[in-house]
């Protein structure tokens, strides 16, 4: 079996603000459509950054041609979030990070950072020059919000013009801060043995706890059904997960529902216990 744990150092970070609650997995299955996300009205710019995801959408040049460059993973754009003062740049070869900092009608971005990993796609390698290259410094930035979800406009000096259309985030779209917990997921699966879902697999899920120090703390949970779903989270047969999990309080659910959305924040620990 080959296991896969991440660097002790970026643990104690991840794991600083853990919270504790009970996991809820008894019950009726809850519906798996979410809310819908809420329409952009604030006009203050850093409420509205910090407030979605924002995926590449389209990419011009000076000249009004595309820049293919930034679209070498199809189905998987360039995406930008905000937070505390700082920009995550997502589905490049690397991760892309740093500062920013708005202006009057600008964004102030870098100097970015990025990861060291190595990609064998010559024009995914490439994507964090192409990216870093247009979104390290001074940007004109405009929003529009007037639509059921906004877009994002950047200008470089250069004239070249990239939009990202707005993906509320799950804090927006439910509108709390979540609880922050830990979940080992099985490797296998069982019958769910509910009325409702009685012909398909339930994950099998405990909850884990952790200290400030990223060591694992007292006994896990016992292993139950897991009838709910943990968005962006794809279970691979075989493969054992422990995984970051951001839980927020559903609200307007009805009574027999689950009061829960599960949202993977990361994957702290895997182990293929196929191998």
């Amino acid at each position: 079996m080959k296991r896969f744990p991440i660097p002790r150092p970026l643990l104690l970070l991840l794991l600083a603000m853990a919270g504790c609650g009970p996991v809820p997995t008894g019950g009726t299955p809850p519906p798996r459509a979410e809310p819908d996300p809420p329409t952009a009205a604030s006009a203050d710019p850093g409420a509205l950054l910090s407030a979605y995801h924002w995926r590449l959408a389209d990419a011009r040049d000076a000249r009004g041609q595309r820049i293919e460059a930034l679209f070498v993973r199809p189905g998987q754009p360039l995406q930008l979030d905000f937070a505390d003062g700082r920009l995550a740049v997502s589905n490049a070869c690397n991760r892309i990070g740093g500062a920013y900092a708005l202006g009057p009608g600008t964004l102030q971005a870098g100097p970015l950072a990025a990861t060291r990993m190595a990609c064998a796609d010559p024009g995914l390698a490439a994507l964090d020059q192409e990216a870093g290259a247009r979104l390290d410094g001074t940007l004109a930035l405009a929003i529009d919000a007037s639509g059921a979800s906004p877009r994002l406009e950047l200008a470089t000096a250069a004239g070249e013009r990239l939009f990202f259309d707005g993906l509320a985030t799950a804090a927006t779209r439910h509108g709390s801060p979540p609880e922050r917990i830990f979940l080992e997921v099985a490797a296998t699966t069982r019958p769910c043995h509910h009325p409702l879902i009685a012909d398909q697999q339930c994950l099998q899920v405990r909850q884990v706890h952790y200290d400030g120090r990223g060591l694992k703390t007292g006994e896990p949970g016992r292993w139950e059904n897991f009838y709910d779903h943990i968005e962006d989270y794809v279970h691979q047969p075989g493969v054992r997960n422990v995984l970051r999990i951001d839980r927020y309080t559903r609200r307007d659910v009805p009574a027999d529902a689950s009061g829960y959305a599960y949202v993977l924040d990361m994957v702290v620990e895997s182990e293929d216990t196929t191998r």
